[in-house]
């Protein structure tokens, strides 16, 4: 009977993709079945006994035990008192220590040295310093490994908190890490939005996803929007550091002496413009400066901003277009488009900018507020492309499904998207109307510069 229960458990870790040592006896193997499988259902208290033997005496026979004895010790911190709650977040630390120690190659040394440090902060383990350093270890030794959108904001929360109580962080610091915290959030969910996309492009294309597949996109999404979150909570704990009037004297002071670093002036730059601190000298001189040691889409494209400053549309739109035949990074060409849409939108010409909208989602299909746009100057043209009422209206359809279209691309918008196709569709014709007018489930084409067509409901 042992031997059949070792075989079974043997066979199971290897199906689970678990690492089992093969110098481990067979006491141990049977003990570690009897452990997962109660483990496995949440049945922590008879997987208790046999993970601290698996602890004591055969603590490197299986990736298993760590996995599993992870999700056990979390249960136990979680319903742990608040008495208890330091003890039983220690002992989940040293948990996570000991994974590392008997299966260095199956721990991403990073990501778990991250996790430990957000115990520490979770639970109050040691001062907000002790916090920080343990979690730039963690960055300083594997950032590529470090995925979780907690983890990365944390990190940055507790710089500026650090700073803003004197201790040990210089603005600068602050300043650098606001940068590299934003580039890793999007850099992470730009790599989670690409394997949605794949997803939704499948679906829409009328291939039914397998129950898998579904799950992975409901992870997709609810990981995306924890990156939107977090992402604009990162700009909330920036908050008053990061405006003009900080930025701006912090650049000046040393621009003199670093004007000829394209470096320096690329990041500086890039900061001021992101913070909207455009219309000051200093800008234009870095821009100016940029443009000259090098040429680049970037330069180029605050150059534009200096020209859309003093009101030269047409230099503006031209050195747009020289950032987009510069640039090499697809969402960077998205940007860019996408600012020369908005200007053709709030000047009216509506076709135009949603020529200059579609460019941008050919670069960049993630990007949903291009959609949002294009949906709202639908919704404003609504009047003028119709020539019932009935077919007016209609365009209220259209503008749903389009604004509809934005939550789903880039789930961090999904609250918004369904709030707004909501506000549009109760604009559009009423079940009543639909079934007054004798035209359910027909398509009516809608003229003017939308030039599209909409299916009435069959309901």
């Amino acid at each position: 009977m042992k031997t059949r229960l070792t075989t079974f458990f043997v066979a199971l870790v290897i199906a689970g993709g678990f690492t089992v040592n093969a110098q481990i006896s067979e006491e141990c193997l049977t003990t570690g079945s009897i452990f997962v499988e109660a483990a496995k259902v949440k049945n922590y208290e008879a997987a208790r006994a046999p993970f601290e033997k698996l602890q004591k005496d055969c603590p490197n026979y299986s990736l298993a035990l760590y996995q599993y004895g992870e999700r056990l010790l979390k249960a136990d911190l979680k319903a742990a008192s608040p008495a208890e709650k330091g003890a039983a977040a220690q002992k989940l630390i040293e948990f996570l220590k000991k994974r590392e120690q008997y299966f260095p190659a199956k721990t991403p040394k990073g990501k778990n040295a991250a996790a430990q440090a957000q115990i520490m902060f979770d639970n109050k383990i040691g001062t907000p310093k002790a916090q920080y350093d343990a979690f730039q270890n963690a960055f300083n030794m594997d950032a590529n490994s470090i995925t979780s959108a907690k983890n990365i904001y944390t990190r940055f929360k507790l710089a500026v908190d650090l700073y803003k109580n004197g201790q040990q962080v210089q603005l600068q610091e602050v300043f650098d890490l606001y940068d590299d915290t934003q580039a890793k959030l999007n850099k992470e969910a730009t790599t989670l939005d690409s394997k949605l996309q794949k997803l939704v492009e499948k679906e829409e294309a009328g291939t039914a996803l397998s129950a898998k597949e579904k799950r992975r996109v409901k992870g997709y999404e609810t990981n995306l929007k924890a990156f939107g979150i977090f992402g604009g909570s990162t700009d909330g704990a920036l908050g008053e550091l990061g405006n003009c009037e900080n930025l701006v004297p912090l650049y000046q002071k040393d621009f003199d002496s670093m004007k000829n670093d394209k470096e320096w002036i690329k990041k500086a730059a890039g900061r001021l413009a992101s913070k909207d601190c455009t219309d000051t000298d200093l800008f234009k001189q870095m821009v100016e400066n940029l443009h000259r040691l090098e040429p680049s889409a970037k330069s180029a494209k605050y150059l534009g901003i200096l020209a859309g400053n003093r009101g030269d549309s047409a230099a503006e739109a031209r050195y747009y277009q020289e950032a987009i035949d510069l640039e090499t990074d697809p969402k960077e060409r998205a940007n860019a488009y996408y600012r020369l849409a908005e200007k053709a939108r709030k000047s009216g010409s509506y076709g135009k900018a949603r020529g200059l909208y579609n460019k941008a989602l050919s670069e960049d299909p993630s990007y949903g507020i291009v959609y949002l746009r294009i949906a709202a100057m639908y919704a404003a043209s609504a009047n003028n492309c119709g020539q019932t009422t009935f077919d007016k209206r209609a365009v209220y359809w259209l503008a749903a499904s389009t604004a509809q279209r934005a939550g789903r691309v880039s789930p961090s918008l999904a609250g918004t998207a369904n709030k707004t196709a909501a506000s549009y569709r109760a604009l559009a014709p009423s079940t009543a109307d639909v079934f007054t007018s004798g035209k359910a489930g027909q398509t009516i084409k809608i003229g003017c510069w939308i030039g599209s067509s909409v299916r009435v409901p069959n309901n």
